[in-house]
């Protein structure tokens, strides 16, 4: 039924590739990157960003081209530690420094010397975060995510049975684990719009899921005889072609952001455009098969 509105198809009708029988080398080939994530969470660690670590922040503008080269070298002379610039809009500059200071003092001297440099800077704002907001700010992220699990797994369990919820869990702690080993690898800056990507990359890859899982019901009605795995094997090939075309699609439009986001959104993007990948992945080879190992019988109508 899917596929009759998709004139474009992305791969041949009528495919029968045998997903339950390769599930187990990609149950191992998981389980060996989920141990290589957990490798580098401690190899790596995170380049936690001013929102978790603490910092400063200064947005800028001017009605002039401002010198960002100039601007670094001047404030790397004040001993503020890391300077992070990020140009944000036309003429715009976001400035974080990772000295945890909210002292008068120090941001006046601040303001004075990028006036130095550019008499028509305005300062559109100045926020400090502390140690005690960025503590709190990873509570706060921790918790939207474990509240995303426990309200899909609920939403999962209603409309299918609760094999089908065991099985999204285990795939979205799968995504989650592989998409922050991604930002550990790669060092990009961990902070909240990363947990945004997360929390995008966990419904991304429920829908997928969720499409599959339909298929899987509606053939397990379709087809009273015919044992589990042949059914979730039908089931995937069935949707293969709307699941290639979707995720084609999408990577496209996060492409875009990768390129033309800036660097304010260059975390964001480059995550959920991995994230999306594994998230595929997980839908086709791990979340369905897992309903074999869940439930060797037929499923329930």
């Amino acid at each position: 039924m899917i596929n009759s509105f998709f004139p474009l198809r992305m791969v041949p009708d009528k495919l029968n590739i045998g997903f339950i029988r390769i599930s187990k080398i990609c149950y191992v080939f998981s389980i060996l990157l989920t141990l290589f994530s957990f490798f580098s969470f401690y190899k790596y660690k995170f380049n936690l960003g001013i929102d978790f670590a603490g910092g400063t922040i200064i947005e800028i503008s001017s009605s002039s081209m401002m010198d960002v080269s100039k601007i670094n070298h001047e404030l790397n002379s004040m001993n503020l530690g890391e300077v992070i610039i990020q140009n944000f809009g036309n003429n715009q500059l976001m400035i974080k420094f990772s000295n945890k200071t909210d002292d008068i003092n120090t941001i006046q001297a601040i303001k004075e010397k990028l006036l130095d440099i550019d008499k028509q800077i305005k300062f559109e704002k100045v926020d400090f975060v502390g140690p005690q907001i960025g503590s709190e700010l990873i509570k706060s992220g921790l918790f939207a995510l474990l509240l995303s699990f426990f309200s899909i797994m609920i939403y999962i369990a209603i409309r299918f049975e609760w094999h089908f919820g065991v099985g999204i869990l285990i795939t979205l702690i799968h995504d989650s684990i592989l998409s922050l080993c991604f930002l550990s690898i790669t060092g990009l800056e961990l902070n909240t719009t990363s947990i945004a990507a997360l929390l995008t990359i966990i419904g991304y890859s429920v829908n997928d899921s969720v499409v599959i899982y339909d298929r899987i019901r509606e053939n397990n009605k379709r087809h009273k005889t015919m044992k589990l795995k042949d059914i979730i094997n039908l089931s995937i090939n069935e949707t293969l072609s709307r699941t290639v075309l979707t995720v084609v699609t999408t990577l496209i439009a996060v492409l875009a952001l990768v390129f033309f986001g800036g660097e304010t959104l260059r975390s964001f993007s480059l995550t959920v455009f991995f994230g999306i990948i594994f998230g595929t992945y997980s839908s086709i080879f791990i979340s369905a098969p897992l309903l074999m190992a869940l439930k060797k019988n037929k499923i329930n109508n």
